[in-house]
């Protein structure tokens, strides 16, 4: 019976084993491909694709703005992008739609070598781009740090008061406010301490109000300009005091503008005097105070922050402004040929080439102007790698690609939208002109500094932006090798 029951559990086993054994068979099969396939040693037995490499930091989309004091640390040993790859990409993008032509140049930041030349040394009218070279000549001559002082000063007769212009256009009609660049200095704060002065004095009024803008001298309007564009609004005649940037409404940023800017401050330090409790004569007239006899003062926002915002809301009337300060620094007389004489003088020093240059202002809006793309790529060269840190200033005022000031609102298709985020350029704007000049870190981690401009191109075609933001897309992208 033994024998019959382990004959029965043979047979058992060999029918359990028989159902058992495919199941089991695959259970190794597959267990051996997973360890094969682990370790590299069947990479055809599945066609998985490989995970991509991660995203370079820089690379990244930001979430948010950060204050951008350099472009540094970069990896020194960071691959170049080759001259012949970026040339075949960028003769691709860098095209006008319809009439017109595009020079071009990029650069290495750290080394100068030229990685794309189109025409580079050709002159060129650049529109706003003019305003890098505001931006350099002014941290240069006046210093990042500088802030700018309106005055209120006694006269003669101790019933009149001067308000005296420092240069700062950028007065608020408010209380000053210390977070602020416009508004900085408030004319109300300016005001109320006016008026505690003139009691401390036992001054009981009528006052008589007066405005001393002596500082600026010259024609107050640029013959260079269209009075086409002073009529809409793009500038105005150019005081050493301002409200607004010479606008009625720090919110409205269009449309006509005050014709004597300093007249109009005055009229709102005469308001805000009356409002602080001071009898005020009416009217207001042009005069100068007594050396010395200061009864009250505010101070501007530094000039690193006037140039910032220049630069990334592109204001004609803040750069002329800048230009005249920087003339008068640099022992040029204070008007609009000073200041273009300064801004040559200034980039000489830093060793830029300016023989070539015509300039007519120092803001954009004279088609008079022109400089080469190569002449701003090392503009931008200088603010970002150059040896004079204090022009590391300017580096918060480029616009950022599809983010602030004037590329706020590009960069926002797909044939674009590589460059989002990573691009920060001046743009430039003229009824024929386009230009843009700026950095950007590429793929590899190599810092390049470029410049576009177009000339002759047909107004108000829309291809012609998009040509100079591919082209930028392309730098910020590139591996290009």
């Amino acid at each position: 019976m033994k024998g019959v029951e382990n004959g029965a559990a043979r047979r058992g086993l060999s029918a359990a084993w028989g159902r058992l054994k495919w199941p089991l068979l695959l259970a190794v099969v597959l267990l051996c491909a997973a360890v094969l396939i682990g370790s590299g040693l069947a990479p055809g037995l599945w066609n998985a694709p490989k995970p991509p490499p991660p995203v370079p930091a820089w690379q990244q989309q930001p979430t948010s703005l950060a204050t951008t004091k350099s472009v540094l640390p970069l990896d020194k040993d960071a691959p170049k992008p080759t001259k012949a790859e970026l040339t075949r990409l960028l003769e691709t993008t860098l095209q006008p739609d319809g009439e017109g032509s595009m020079t071009g140049v990029v650069l290495d930041a750290a080394t100068g070598e030229v990685l794309f030349d189109r025409q580079a040394d050709a002159n060129r009218i650049p529109a706003s781009n003019m305003k890098l070279l505001t931006a350099v000549a002014a941290l240069k001559a006046l210093g990042p740090d500088t802030r700018l002082t309106t005055r209120v000063v006694g006269a003669d007769d101790p019933a009149t008061v001067v308000l005296t212009g420092g240069g700062d256009v950028l007065l608020g009609a408010g209380e000053s406010d210390p977070s602020a660049v416009m508004g900085r200095a408030g004319l109300a704060s300016l005001a109320a301490d006016t008026a505690s002065a003139l009691a401390a004095s036992k001054v009981t009024g009528p006052v008589t109000v007066k405005v001393d803008d002596s500082l600026f001298s010259g024609p107050a309007l640029n013959p260079a300009w269209s009075l086409d564009d002073v009529a809409a609004g793009e500038t105005a005649p150019l005081y050493p005091l301002a409200l607004n940037s010479g606008r009625y409404s720090p919110t409205v940023t269009t449309g006509p503008r005050p014709q004597d800017s300093a007249a109009t401050t005055a009229q709102a330090f005469a308001e805000q005097l009356a409002a602080a409790g001071v009898k005020v004569a009416p009217g207001v007239e042009r005069g100068k105070g007594v050396p010395g006899r200061v009864l009250a003062s505010a101070e501007s926002a530094t000039v690193s922050e006037q140039v910032d915002l220049m630069l990334e809301v592109s204001d004609n009337f803040l750069a002329e402004a800048l230009g005249r300060l920087t003339a008068a620094a640099s022992r040029q007389e204070p008007t609009y040929d000073g200041a273009t004489a300064a801004v040559r003088q200034r980039l000489g020093e830093l060793g830029i080439t300016t023989d070539s240059m015509e300039l007519a202002d120092v803001s954009g809006l004279a088609l008079e102007n022109k400089v080469s793309a190569r002449q701003f790529a090392e503009v931008v060269r200088a603010i970002t790698s150059g040896s004079e840190l204090s022009l590391r200033a300017a580096l918060d005022g480029f616009p950022v690609a599809g983010l602030t000031g004037t590329l706020d609102d590009r960069y926002i298709d797909a044939g674009t939208a590589e460059g989002a985020g990573l691009v920060r350029a001046k743009t430039g704007t003229l009824n024929t002109v386009i230009a843009l000049s700026g950095y950007v870190v590429d793929a590899d981690g190599r810092l390049l500094v470029f410049s576009f401009i177009g000339n002759g191109l047909e107004p108000g075609a829309a291809g012609n932006k998009v040509a100079m933001d591919r082209s930028a897309s392309v730098l910020a992208s590139c591996g290009c090798r």
